[in-house]
């Protein structure tokens, strides 16, 4: 069995190293977890910093937006074989040690799809982010049918079998709602699992604003009209 941790980045120099350290020390128990980087792009060294980790970096030579880089992500570990993957953020937003919980219910034949939702786990979501999560949250429903307490979370499990059927199509930050489009559309199993959510001013300042989201909710309603 081997699993991968995709973990998708963008100007994330200042804290890459940190993310990457925590994550394999985590995970040092288990050999059957590689990890790897995908620099979408990046201006500042985030590439530099990812290799000095020592772990696989995918680098995309122009920047792509976060649908692009877990697409390529995505492809790896299809291409690869492996049995299970998991998206993490790259600014340190999330726990490492979630990730075997977060696994289980895929490794017991529960599930297709796991989503770590930030909502029910440990700490605390500033009131501005919950209010747009759960914007988000609607929009998803109403667009594809599928409810979910956390449609933006970045920290997501996938068996082999999803990674064969789902097809990431957009680019930027509408992927997130994406994935749940292709849960329904190929009727995979999905389930939640809660997860801890560390915010700091930097993870505050990196991943969707709030001035974006009705940008977001044209683009998921374009994908929806293919």
């Amino acid at each position: 069995m081997k699993y991968l941790v995709i973990v998708p980045a963008y100007n994330e120099s200042q804290v890459i190293f940190r993310t990457l350290t925590n994550l394999k020390q985590t995970l040092k128990k288990s050999p059957k977890f590689d990890i790897v980087v995908v620099d979408d792009g990046s201006t500042d060294s985030t590439y530099k910093e990812a290799k000095k980790a020592k772990v696989t970096v995918l680098q995309h030579k122009l920047n792509r937006g976060l649908g692009g880089a877990l697409s390529t992500g995505l492809e790896y570990a299809k291409r690869n074989h492996y049995n299970l993957a998991i998206t993490f953020d790259a600014d340190g937003q999330h726990d490492p040690k979630d990730i075997i919980r977060a696994i289980r219910p895929i490794e017991k034949n529960q599930a297709d799809v796991v989503i770590g939702t930030r909502t029910r786990g440990k700490g605390h979501m500033p009131i501005d982010r919950s209010i747009l999560n759960w914007s988000s949250n609607i929009f998803t429903w109403v667009l594809f049918g599928v409810w979910t307490t956390d449609s933006q979370s970045g920290f997501r499990a996938f068996s082999k079998n999803a990674l064969q059927l789902i097809q990431i199509k957009t680019q930027q930050m509408e992927v997130s709602s994406e994935f749940f489009a292709e849960i329904k559309r190929n009727n995979l199993r999905l389930i939640e699992v809660p997860i801890k959510v560390i915010y700091t001013k930097y993870s505050r300042a990196k991943g969707q604003t709030n001035m974006n989201a009705l940008n977001v909710f044209v683009k998921l309603l374009l994908r929806l009209a293919r």
